[in-house]
């Protein structure tokens, strides 16, 4: 079976979770012991407490769905990492299921849906350490992985009778992690759909956007394109979706700050949002005008976030560490704010003094793939995390390679607490013009982020969107966006 949510979305093939399996089974192959298998556990269906019902929709653990594309909670499933072999554990439900969550599906169901050897109800009366001795295992690896970003650790799936084998957690997470990091076609496949509908809602929210509406509401309209148009469920992570002042807020959407503020005539917008589809994230902003014309200072910031973004696009190809495109982006920046005379001074030495973080504090971009922040950036030839502002905030450092994806994000704020930090720094001052920076002060930010597949022929933009200033005018000035123009360069894009 492949994934397809109707016939107006986009159908993932089965074969991707195939090929994953593959890929992971003959990495393995030389690098663990005799009789060994990969023991996955999938995520677990939660509700809020003291209710019965969840807030939100059930959403896969990452790692089991890159290797089983496995929808439903409470699965576990085992790879024979010498023949290959893929086993699914199934939860046995309890037959009132069938009264309030539909109908209760067997074993050769799942078999066909997921396409693997064999699928086995998890039960005391063939428990998965059962089933492990029967094959022969002596060695069990089990995923322990650390994310390098929040330093949360998803620990290892625990099993009866775990005792009588040998279990390793350490070189699993090394080596899925790894394959996680590198596309396959198939992957890419996935990507460029669920970043062609984060295109078509962004659109959506530049055509619909004008003074007067609220941040939430645009918010909304966002989510309703990415699903009732692309079929994509979940949002890859929380909407921001700010306006004016609150563009500087670089995390902007949170619980304190919920994308609740009037916009006005004069604002400058910067939506950062992406869906998800069958788990496969997007991640795209966009910055415009709330009255669809960028006055003289909007277009100095625009102008200089958009030439870092087209320098980073350009340069950035195989073999290529990620750290130096994030300086490039920081020098390109902090030419146009010299030419528009916020900047002073030789920019070589101002790159080195890091005033780039203190107009772009967050680092350049991310790997992207099955979590909005995806794994491996510290690990292959990464080099530590820097301790300088602005590097810091680096996501990865890596080297890039062929069919990576990675975002690619430069920014460029007014945030209140740098600007009086750094021009408080008799070092740093030096380079700041206080009197042009001040009449900024206030008019929050711009960000232009494009979801990016690195190829050594030339680097793949997933995004699909106006970009130069002319062209935001132009779009923002013209006809009607519809429901069924929308529909229609949907249909196109699956079409192709």
């Amino acid at each position: 079976m492949a994934f397809q949510l109707s016939e107006k979305t986009f159908k993932v093939p089965v074969d991707l979770f195939i090929t994953n399996r593959r890929r992971l089974s003959q990495t393995l192959q030389s690098k663990v012991q005799p009789n060994s298998v990969v023991l996955l556990k999938g995520g677990v269906e939660t509700n809020r407490y003291n209710t019965d019902a969840a807030d939100l929709p059930f959403r896969q653990e990452s790692y089991f769905f890159w290797t089983f594309g496995v929808n439903e909670s409470e699965f576990y499933g085992v790879v024979d990492v010498s023949t290959g072999k893929s086993t699914l554990f199934a939860p046995r439900l309890d037959p009132s299921y069938a009264i309030w969550d539909g109908k209760i599906n067997n074993e050769e169901y799942f078999k066909n849906k997921y396409a693997v050897d064999e699928v086995i109800f998890n039960d005391k009366t063939t428990t998965i350490a059962d089933y492990l001795k029967r094959l022969g295992t002596k060695n069990v690896y089990l995923l322990r992985a650390e994310n390098t970003d929040s330093g949360n650790t998803l620990v290892e799936p625990q099993f009866t009778g775990s005792q009588d084998f040998i279990l390793n957690t350490e070189l699993l997470y090394q080596e899925l992690a790894e394959l996680r990091v590198i596309k396959t076609e198939l992957e890419v496949d996935v990507l460029r759909y669920a970043s062609k509908i984060a295109s078509e809602a962004h659109r959506a929210a530049m055509k619909h956007m004008k003074p007067g509406l609220y941040e939430y509401q645009l918010e909304s309209l966002f989510r309703h394109t990415s699903y009732y148009h692309g079929g994509c469920r979940h949002l890859a992570y929380t909407c921001i979706a700010a306006t004016g002042c609150n563009g500087s807020i670089l995390h902007y959407g949170h619980a304190n700050a919920p994308n609740d503020k009037f916009i006005k005539d004069g604002d400058m917008c910067l939506f950062d949002m992406g869906p998800e589809y069958n788990c496969y994230a997007s991640d795209i902003t966009t910055s415009f005008p709330a009255n669809g014309k960028f006055t003289d200072k909007q277009k100095v910031v625009y102008n200089a976030v958009l030439n870092a973004n087209l320098a980073v696009l350009k340069a950035a190809k195989p073999g290529v560490r990620w750290t130096d495109m994030h300086l490039l982006s920081e020098k390109v920046l902090l030419e146009h704010l010299k030419a528009a005379g916020l900047v002073t001074g030789d920019i070589d030495e101002a790159v080195k003094a890091r005033i780039g973080a203190v107009f772009m504090p967050h680092g350049l971009g991310h790997l992207i793939g099955l979590d909005v922040h995806d794994c491996g950036g510290y690990m292959g030839d990464a080099i530590p995390r820097s301790t300088l502002p602005g590097l810091k905030s680096l996501r990865t450092t890596r080297t890039l390679k062929e069919n990576m994806a990675i975002t690619i994000e430069p920014g460029c704020y007014f945030i209140d607490f740098l600007l009086d930090e750094a021009l408080a720094d008799p070092v740093r001052n030096v380079f700041l013009v206080k009197s042009e920076i001040d009449k900024y002060r206030g008019a929050g930010g711009v960000r232009i982020e494009d979801d990016v597949i690195i190829r050594a022929s030339g680097n793949e933009n997933l995004s699909d969107l106006p970009r130069t200033v002319e062209e935001i005018e132009n779009f923002m000035a013209s006809g009607e966006w519809t429901e069924r123009i929308i529909e229609q360069r949907v249909s196109q894009f699956l079409t192709k």
